[in-house]
């Protein structure tokens, strides 16, 4: 098993449930969108990687991943472009876009795997993430190194406590911590500390970062956690 999420754009229903078979049997989480227009309704700041199809709908997969380009939070997540146009201009398109791989149909479902595996290995290399310094989800970012925190570029001030429970929220997205949890992950060894105090920490904390603050989710009788919307 493996932590790479992958998104696959495809008008091709069942093209789409053909990849997501055999991606998710390599250990790779794998989510299907079957237009631009509703994978651009999705939080694709969290893939590790998309194919994308070319000739779609409206919004064609050049033009999605000209979008993705533009926009800071989906800007590095690379791309293969699958599609049936394989001429050498619409290739060239394809990289000029920043595309790290092209495949043309048809295919095998072995050279798709073997390409996924490639281009996650060039992008996503241990080195690479041994020297990530930022936590991002949209446009809230974490900055490990500097410990500071940033909402569409203005920085939020937080204070120890607030940011630590933030990013171990945001590290485990998705998952619940009871308050005894983040007593000990967060206060570790502090002598005396009251669950309220988590309480109290939380709701200046979701009230310091906007619109990200419902993010943060009770859970009645459990704790808290992080929801990606």
């Amino acid at each position: 098993m493996n932590d790479y999420r992958i998104l696959v754009v495809d008008d091709e229903e069942d093209l789409c449930e053909i990849l997501q078979f055999n991606l998710e049997n390599e250990g790779y989480t794998v989510d299907t969108a079957n237009s631009a227009e509703e994978a651009l309704k999705m939080d694709l700041s969290k893939y590790d990687l998309l194919l994308l199809d070319v000739m779609m709908g409206e919004i064609s997969g050049f033009k999605m991943a000209n979008m993705m380009k533009k926009n800071k939070a989906t800007a590095d997540i690379p791309i293969i472009f699958i599609t049936a146009k394989d001429t050498e201009n619409d290739t060239v398109t394809g990289f000029n876009l920043g595309a790290d791989d092209y495949i043309s149909k048809p295919f095998s479902l072995r050279e798709v795997m073997a390409r996924v595996k490639a281009v996650l290995r060039r992008t996503h290399s241990p080195h690479e993430q041994a020297e990530a310094t930022q936590l991002q989800y949209k446009g809230l970012i974490l900055d490990l190194t500097k410990k500071k925190v940033s909402i569409d570029g203005a920085e939020v001030a937080l204070t120890k406590k607030e940011f630590e429970i933030l990013l171990l929220l945001l590290q485990n997205t998705g998952r619940v911590f009871s308050r005894e949890d983040i007593l000990n992950k967060v206060w570790q060894e502090e002598v005396y500390v009251l669950d309220r105090t988590i309480d109290v920490n939380i709701t200046r904390l979701r009230k310091k970062i906007g619109a990200y603050g419902k993010c943060i989710v009770t859970r009645l009788g459990y704790g808290y956690c992080f929801e990606a919307e």
